[in-house]
């Protein structure tokens, strides 16, 4: 009886003990990622944003009245500068990589500016506050668009076209226009914000990777990205190394996503065979038909498509070799569709190619022209 009483009044005793030492390890750990994050902010002297402080930011968003969305890394809410310019407000919710995600939206998009990439007006950081503001783009994310509802297209063959220009310009400038390669490895249509006049700015640089333009690969420790986007290199390391051209291959889905109107990957497709749509399309193709969705398009607009199909299926070859690099993608969407040669039928991961097709290269006849340039 007196044991258990001992044992009883111990456990009392030492349970606080246990608790703080929880307590202090978690708040050590925390405020050593904060710290971190605070001495990189600290080293960096050519950022453009303006630094806020967390009451400036519930002032602007009137604490934090008007939810715009919700994503990954935190939420968004709508803002307005005292010059009466709307901006969007991202608070971050618990990192889940020591708080990398906020580094690297600082990091990039926070020494650069283009028109096809979204301006990030300022940040903030107090403990564990963590805040990104942008500039608003009043038309929100690309994925609203693209897919059609009740038969209706919200954006025309031709807008899509020129937004597909724009964010191809915008890959670009990120992989060759400034002073480090930027690799984005989240391309797709949430992640593509449009203007009150519709034009396309790349946006969420959370998984981004700075490095230098003399780089053909990068070493990553897993997969990153988002399902149905991410390219196949990532997963099977014996295709190729990861570069610039995986974001070569998340653009190209994107492409045949803005092009069809529909999801590349669709498990409960009415025919089996269109579960992987661009394989589907690429058959289509290559037997002479109209894929169903030309079938009532005017002329112009046929052509168009057509071309943006194209160009996405040469996007995501399965090897990143065969694969165009960004500047070459833009050359193409720019020039006439009839020039484009039909590419080798894209595969999903390499137990889909055909044997007798696995040594074979590209039949592509600007690809040996393009042979000192790709990676």
């Amino acid at each position: 009886m007196l044991f258990a009483l001992f044992l009883a009044a111990r456990c009392i005793v030492g349970t606080p003990f246990v608790i703080s030492f929880l307590v202090h390890k978690w708040r050590r750990r925390h405020l050593s990622m904060y710290s971190c994050i605070e001495e990189f902010l600290q080293n960096q002297n050519n950022l453009m944003p303006i630094r806020y402080s967390y009451s400036d930011i519930k002032r602007m968003s009137k604490g934090f009245k008007e939810k715009l969305g919700e994503g990954g890394y935190g939420t968004v809410y709508k803002g307005k500068l005292r010059s009466g310019q709307f901006v969007a407000i991202k608070l971050l919710g618990k990192s889940k990589a020591n708080g990398q995600e906020f580094v690297n939206e600082v990091s990039t998009i926070g020494r650069i500016h283009h028109m096809n990439v979204v301006q990030l007006i300022g940040f903030c950081l107090e403990g564990s506050k963590r805040v990104l503001v942008y500039e608003f783009m009043y038309n929100g994310s690309l994925d609203k668009h693209i897919y059609s509802r009740e038969g209706i297209n919200s954006l025309s063959c031709k807008k899509m076209a020129e937004i597909s220009l724009a964010v191809a310009c915008g890959i670009e400038y990120l992989h060759q226009g400034c002073d480090m390669q930027i690799l984005h490895f989240d391309i797709k249509p949430h992640n593509i914000l449009l203007d009150e006049n519709f034009n396309a700015k790349i946006s969420d640089f959370g998984l981004a990777r700075l490095c230098p333009l003399d780089n053909n690969t990068v070493s990553l420790t897993a997969a990153r990205g988002t399902i149905g986007y991410i390219a196949p290199e990532l997963f099977y390391k014996n295709i190729g190394g990861v570069s610039s051209k995986a974001d070569v291959y998340s653009f190209g889905m994107l492409l045949m996503e803005m092009a069809s109107r529909r999801k590349n990957l669709n498990a409960v497709a009415e025919n089996s065979s269109q579960i992987y749509f661009p394989s589907w399309v690429y058959d289509q193709f290559n037997e002479g038909k109209d894929i169903e969705l030309l079938q009532n398009a005017a002329e112009e607009e046929l052509k168009v498509t057509k071309k943006m199909i194209m160009v996405a299926l040469w996007c995501i070859q399965l090897k990143p070799s065969d694969r165009p690099p960004i500047n070459e993608v833009v050359k193409m969407l720019e020039g006439e569709g009839e020039s484009l040669q039909m590419p080798p039928k894209p595969f999903f991961c390499p137990q889909e190619t055909p044997t007798e097709n696995a040594g074979e290269e590209s039949s592509n006849p600007t690809q040996s022209a393009l042979s000192d340039t790709t990676t």
